[in-house]
């Protein structure tokens, strides 16, 4: 059974940092694209960042660029979301999910598999 479980989120003061972790089993990891999304209460689902299969390339919304940094682990079949200077704006569930297409795509309907989320909860 294909699973991904997120961990790593919790509460944090403005200004802080948290480092989010996905580990996958029961597909293969490295065929997939990785991205994190997130969904605050009241709002869609938005794309975070998402990086290519080998990790060579990556892709951020324009929120959190320069702030967040995604990477990748093939061996251990887990992706990071490193996130600094978080701001309550960041508060959200943060979800992890495998992609098709392209590592430029921000699209959640190219993400076959998704993670059950874990609430990042920034205080100001």
């Amino acid at each position: 059974q294909v699973q991904l479980v997120e961990s790593g989120g919790g509460l944090v003061q403005a200004g802080g940092s948290l480092r989010l972790s996905c580990t996958a089993s029961d597909f293969t990891f490295r065929n997939y694209i990785m991205s994190w999304f997130r969904q605050a209460p009241g709002k869609e689902r938005e794309f975070v960042a998402a990086i290519s299969r080998i990790g060579r390339n990556t892709n951020y919304a324009r929120s959190v660029e320069g702030r967040f940094t995604i990477s990748r682990d093939n061996a251990k079949k887990t992706v990071y979301l490193q996130m600094n200077s978080l701001e309550s704006e960041d508060t959200a569930v943060y979800y992890c999910a495998a992609c098709g297409g392209v590592v430029a795509s921000t699209e959640s309907s190219a993400c076959g598999y998704w993670g059950q989320g874990t609430q990042v909860t920034v205080s100001s």
